[in-house]
C-alpha cells in the first residue's frame, strides 16, 4: 500500500505544473496531427503540359499523358510558366510538346518532347511514365508507316490499323497470390507510433528531475525516518515513474485512435509492446535521477538525450531510409525495437507472436535498467 501511495504522489507532483501537462499530453498530439497532415496523405504528382503543336499525333500524345493513372495533368501556357511553377513547388514536372512535333514524327525525323523536373521530386518516375507514352506513339507511327511503305494502305489507314493492333495486344496477366497487409495504412498511423515512442522516452528521462528534487528537498529521507524501508521507497518511486510513462502512452494511443483514426493493430500486442517500452523508459529515468544531483541539469540533458536517441532510433526519420550499417547502429536504442514492433502491427497486421522478439529485447533492457537504477538510487538515498 505504501508503494502505491508513493507512486501516486509522484504522479500528482509531476502534473501540478501546467507546463508538464502541455509537453506530456498536448505537444505529442499536435505533432501527430501536423506530421499526418503534411506527410501522411497520398501523393499525386502534378504535371504541367505545354502543347505548342496542334497536329493529330500531338493531340493523341496529350490524351495518352492525361490518361496516365496516378498523376494530375494540367495545361500550361508556356515553358517558362512550367519552370516557375516547378520552382514554387506547385508542379513536380512539366512536359513540352514543341511546334512541328507532328510533322517531324510523320516524316521519320527526330521528334523531341521536352521534360522538366526538379531534383528530388520524383522526376525520374514521372519521366518513365511519360517516356512510355511517347515510345508507344512512336511505335504506332512507325508501324503505320511500314504498312504504307509496303503499299498496303494510305497513311491514315495505316496509323489507324497500328493503333488498333496496339490496343488489342494481350496484356500481362497478374495473379494475386497473397498480400502483405489486408488494410491500408492510415494517414496518421506511422507518425503516431514514432511520436508515441519518442515522447514516452523523453518524458521518462526528463522526469528524473522530479526524483532529484525529492532527494534535495529531503522527501526521500523523511520517508525513511518513518516505518518505511528503503526498498519500499525505491519501489514506490520506480512505480511512480512507470505510472507517468504509461499515463502518457495510454493517453496518446487513445486520443490518436479516436481523434485521428489511428489503427494500432492488435490491442493485446500493442499493450504489451507499450508496457515493455515503458519499463525501459522508467529504468533510464530512474538511473538518471540517481546519477545526477542537479534537477535542472538532469531535465535538460534528459530532453537532449531523449531527442538524440529518438532521432537515431527512427522516430524522426523512418528506419527504412537508413543504410544497413545505420540500421544496425539504430538498434542500439530501444526506440528502433519498439518501432519495429509497431511496424509489424500496423503495416503487416501482426499479432503478439510477431512482436515477441521486440518485446523480449525491451523487457530485458527494461529490467536490467530498473535493477541497476534501483541499487544506485538506494545507495544515493541512504548514504
Amino acid at each position: 500500500m505504501k508503494v502505491l501511495t508513493i507512486a501516486t504522489n509522484s504522479v500528482v507532483r509531476l502534473f501540478r505544473e501546467r507546463t508538464n501537462i502541455f509537453f506530456v499530453f498536448i505537444l505529442p498530439l499536435l505533432l501527430v496531427m501536423i506530421i499526418g497532415l503534411v506527410f501522411g496523405g497520398g501523393f499525386t504528382p502534378r504535371i504541367g503540359l505545354v502543347v505548342e503543336d496542334d497536329g493529330a499525333l500531338s493531340q493523341q500524345l496529350v490524351a495518352a499523358i492525361e490518361a496516365i493513372d496516378g498523376v494530375d495533368v494540367s495545361a500550361a501556357d508556356s515553358e517558362q510558366q512550367v519552370r516557375d511553377d516547378i520552382r514554387r513547388n506547385e508542379l513536380e514536372a512539366g512536359v513540352v510538346i514543341p511546334a512541328g512535333f507532328d510533322a517531324d514524327l510523320r516524316a521519320g525525323s527526330p521528334a523531341a518532347v521536352q521534360f522538366l523536373a526538379a531534383l528530388g521530386t520524383g522526376g525520374f518516375e514521372i519521366q518513365s511514365l511519360v517516356n512510355t507514352e511517347v515510345t508507344r506513339l512512336d511505335s504506332i507511327v512507325r508501324a503505320g508507316q511500314f504498312a504504307c511503305d509496303q503499299g498496303a494502305c494510305d497513311e491514315a489507314t495505316g496509323l489507324a490499323a497500328a493503333t488498333t493492333a496496339v490496343e488489342t495486344l494481350d496484356g500481362v496477366a497478374v495473379e494475386r497470390i497473397g498480400e502483405v497487409s489486408s488494410s491500408s495504412i492510415g494517414q496518421f498511423d506511422l507518425g503516431a507510433a514514432q511520436n508515441l515512442v519518442l515522447f514516452m522516452f523523453v518524458t521518462a528521462l526528463s522526469g528524473s528531475a522530479a526524483l532529484i528534487q525529492s532527494r534535495r528537498l529531503g522527501v526521500s529521507r523523511r520517508m525513511l525516518s518513518t516505518p518505511t524501508s528503503a526498498t519500499t521507497v525505491v519501489a514506490g518511486e520506480t512505480l511512480g515513474r512507470f505510472f507517468v510513462t504509461m499515463v502518457q502512452g495510454v493517453f496518446i494511443i487513445g486520443v490518436a485512435a479516436v481523434a485521428f483514426g489511428v489503427d494500432w493493430g492488435d490491442p493485446l500486442a500493442a499493450s504489451v509492446l507499450v508496457i515493455a517500452f515503458g519499463l525501459v523508459g522508467t529504468g533510464a529515468g530512474m538511473l538518471m535521477g540517481s546519477l545526477f544531483s542537479n534537477d535542472e541539469q538532469a531535465g535538460g540533458i534528459g530532453t537532449f538525450l531523449g531527442l538524440g536517441l529518438g532521432a537515431l532510433g527512427g522516430c524522426m526519420v523512418p528506419l527504412e531510409v537508413f543504410s544497413d550499417s545505420m540500421t544496425t547502429v539504430a538498434h542500439v536504442t530501444p526506440h528502433a525495437w519498439a518501432l519495429d514492433g509497431f511496424s509489424d502491427l500496423i503495416r503487416h497486421d501482426g499479432g503478439l507472436t510477431d512482436v515477441l522478439p521486440e518485446v523480449g529485447v525491451l523487457l530485458a533492457g527494461g529490467v536490467a535498467l530498473i535493477v541497476v537504477a534501483g541499487f544506485t538510487f538506494r545507495r544515493v538515498m541512504t548514504r
